[in-house]
């Protein structure tokens, strides 16, 4: 019976040598990163790549694309790939009445950007700085000549509450209009009470707490007002509510008339 042959036997190549064939390697590895990464930079250079284009795919009330574009093109710098994004989307955030904007990439030479507008739901302070409140509660500005909603209501309150005076407007506005009294004006005062003036210009001082707070004692109030009202047939001059178990109210040319325990005066 034959023997298999003994395998070969190979020599180990010298250390130095090893070490030349790694750091051969390990540099010719390295230009090859090299060589695709100044490819690639040349390549995202070409013009091919220049924007030409940004589609703008939100129905607007205040805005159009064509001013949008106009607004915000010459903000832009780079091609379609070295485009910054982030400093994209705050370009369209800053154009007056855009309050969020998403910005994605088209290859090979466009922008896709979807908006979201505010929805102005009130005045916020002076209303001659037209200074609004969005849906969201969030303060935001326009130029005078772009507010054409003149009915609105005006919130006022401590800078950076405007989400919580929404939110008591939210909640005692439609109790007082089922009495058709108008709310034309909320305050939330530095204290922290509550106050409604009316398109009348009649006052009613709601008291200190939450949103969730005053809209209970304006339940109360708007039960038994109607009454009131009816009997005196004149129009509310102003009412306290800052009661616990009741209210005060005063009608034009009609003296004070207390309506339940007024103890416990918050």
């Amino acid at each position: 019976m034959k023997r298999a042959a003994p395998a070969p036997f190979i020599k180990a190549l010298p250390l130095d040598i090893r070490l030349m064939n790694n750091t051969a390697a390990a540099f010719f590895l390295l230009f090859a990163i090299l060589l695709l990464t100044a490819s690639a930079g040349w390549l995202a250079r070409q013009p091919v790549f220049s924007l030409k284009a940004i589609h703008v795919d939100s129905d607007l009330e205040h805005s159009n694309a064509a001013t949008l574009r106009a607004n915000v093109a010459p903000k832009l710098s780079g091609n379609f790939f070295t485009l910054d994004l982030a400093r994209t989307r705050s370009a369209f955030e800053n154009v007056p009445w855009v309050r969020h904007a998403v910005v994605r990439r088209e290859f090979p030479d466009s922008l896709r950007v979807e908006l979201q507008e505010h929805q102005a739901v009130a005045f916020w302070g002076d209303e001659a700085d037209a200074q609004l409140v969005n849906s969201f509660g969030e303060v935001f500005e326009v130029n005078q000549g772009d507010v054409e909603v003149e009915d609105l209501p005006l919130l006022r309150g401590p800078k950076g509450l405007s989400a919580l005076v929404l939110q008591g407007y939210t909640a005692v506005a439609p109790l007082l209009e089922k009495q058709d009294i108008q709310l034309s004006e909320l305050v939330l005062t530095d204290r922290g009470s509550w106050r409604v003036l009316l398109d009348g210009g009649g006052v009613i001082e709601l008291g200190s707490g939450s949103p969730t707070d005053i809209q209970a004692r304006v339940q109360r109030f708007v039960a038994t007002v109607a009454q009131t009202s009816s009997k005196f047939g004149r129009n509310l001059e102003s009412a306290d509510l800052r009661y616990g178990n009741g209210y005060a109210i005063k009608l034009r040319g009609v003296t004070t008339v207390a309506v339940g325990d007024k103890q416990n005066k918050k």
